[in-house]
């Protein structure tokens, strides 16, 4: 299994939010995958494992920061 990085070590442009719109790149990704996701999906409901395994392919991010950001995005259970 790998290390994650220290906080130190992360890339501050992940967290960082763009002047346009206020995403961050870190939310920009979680979007994307989870738009891929659910295309692969056929339009179910996207498991939040299965999310979380895509996106820290991209950014480094622990599974509270993905659920602080999901919940920011107006996830919700159903």
């Amino acid at each position: 299994m790998s290390e994650r990085r220290r906080d130190d070590q992360r890339e501050p442009r992940d967290f960082i939010p763009d002047v346009r719109d206020g995403l961050t790149r870190a939310e920009r990704v979680v979007i994307w995958q989870l738009s891929v996701l659910e295309r692969e999906r056929q339009g179910r409901n996207v498991p939040t494992a299965q999310l979380y395994g895509r996106v820290v392919e991209h950014v480094d991010m622990s599974v509270e920061e993905l659920q602080r950001i999901l919940v920011r995005l107006g996830a919700r259970k159903t």
